[in-house]
């Protein structure tokens, strides 16, 4: 065995006992065979979260926007408030698709849309209170950060004086989109008008000091390098010990990773994309190297139901969630894969040897489904097509 051999070798016995890697041991993770990775990160994955059990969320993705301004090269969702299909839903129209999320038992809406200078403040504001008021069982947990810069810009308001009137009109929580690689290289060179890291961290970590659920987030495929992945995870692990240390141990409940989607974009062609295999490969680095965070999602919208299931052996422990409407990864990568039933996602997790649990949005369990009763065999079986069981 060659002395370079040994020292790789060495890196993963490290990680294996739990030791944190720095980065120079975690760029090397990716040049050993991916079985050995993979297995070092499920042995992570066992210690660090119920080892019998994979969680998901019964939740509704609603985009109250498409119409933005900031005109991500990667992004096939948004228009201009001249295109015939841009839209501004009203408050009806979201509770309506609340009411079909409370149909089904879900707890949670992602409430996320375009950068759309024509709204002012009292239309988020106003939103909050209606669901607060309509449908108080469900949490709140919206605008990305792109979106509170944008109103801290426009509004006249510190970014804690604007989370302040965010929460107490019914905020609970931000989503982590708009992470993507969070190395401004990378960021400028696939959106030139797209939040740079230090904001996205910024307006992260003043999220989290006010007690607000906050989520990492990570996607691969801008043809960004090695050195800049392992980056984007250092220093997402670097807010999360700032986080449990400063903040009563608010720090982000999960980390979500998922590959670049290009189809209908206007990166096809010129960035690479990242594979199944590199798709399994990050995430197992990931769990390596995020040893504060216990729990990591596998993506489902952006791989697929096999490779999510998969990824359940390399690291992650939750599937994500039901979602039953997402438009933005689906409409860049020209799928169908916009939601998930209960039964998909019990049938995933239960063929791979895992007992599924429902959980809420901070990963506390909250409800253990009949297994027998939802995967019972049906004359018409919905599933079918998807590929997800019998």
């Amino acid at each position: 065995m060659t002395a370079d051999v040994q020292v790789r070798a060495g890196v993963l016995e490290k990680a294996a006992s739990g030791v944190r890697l720095e980065a120079q041991e975690l760029e090397a993770l990716y040049t050993l065979p991916l079985p050995d990775v993979a297995a070092v990160a499920h042995g992570l994955r066992l210690e660090r979260t119920p080892a019998e059990v994979v969680t998901f969320l019964i939740d509704r993705n609603i985009n109250y926007t498409n119409i933005c301004n900031v005109g991500c090269n990667f992004c096939a969702f948004y228009r201009t408030r001249r295109q015939n299909d841009s839209y501004v839903l009203d408050y009806e129209q979201i509770s309506a698709k609340i009411r079909d999320l409370e149909a089904v038992g879900g707890t949670r809406i992602l409430l996320q849309g375009g950068v759309n200078p024509a709204l002012g403040l009292d239309y988020y504001t106003g939103l909050l209170r209606h669901v607060r008021e309509h449908h108080p069982t469900i949490r709140i947990d919206a605008f990305s950060p792109e979106e509170v810069l944008f109103m801290e810009k426009s509004f006249g308001l510190s970014l804690d004086g604007l989370l302040d009137t965010l929460i107490d009109a019914g905020l609970h929580g931000l989503p982590g989109a708009g992470g993507e690689i969070l190395e401004d290289e990378v960021r400028a060179k696939a959106a030139p008008a797209r939040i740079r890291s230090a904001d996205w961290f910024r307006i992260i970590d003043a999220a989290q000091r006010k007690g607000l659920y906050t989520i990492a987030t990570m996607v691969i495929g801008f043809g960004e390098t090695v050195a800049q992945r392992v980056r984007h995870l250092t220093r997402l692990r670097e807010q999360q010990d700032r986080a449990l240390r400063e903040y009563g141990g608010n720090g982000f409940s999960g980390f979500a990773l998922w590959t670049l989607q290009t189809e209908h974009t206007r990166l096809h062609g010129k960035a690479p994309g990242a594979s199944a295999h590199e798709y399994l490969q990050q995430l197992a680095v990931a769990r390596i190297a995020l040893d504060n965070f216990p729990n990591l999602q596998a993506s489902w919208p952006g791989q697929g139901f096999k490779v999510a299931q998969a990824a359940l052996y390399y690291g992650a422990n939750d599937l994500g969630s039901t979602m039953l409407e997402e438009n933005v990864v689906s409409a860049a990568g020209g799928h169908g894969r916009h939601k998930a039933t209960v039964r998909e996602l019990v049938r995933i997790a239960v063929d791979a040897g895992f007992t599924p649990a429902i959980r809420n949005s901070r990963f506390q369990i909250i409800e253990w489904p009949d297994v027998d009763a939802v995967l019972g065999r049906a004359e018409n079986n919905p599933e079918a097509e998807r590929a997800v069981g019998a």
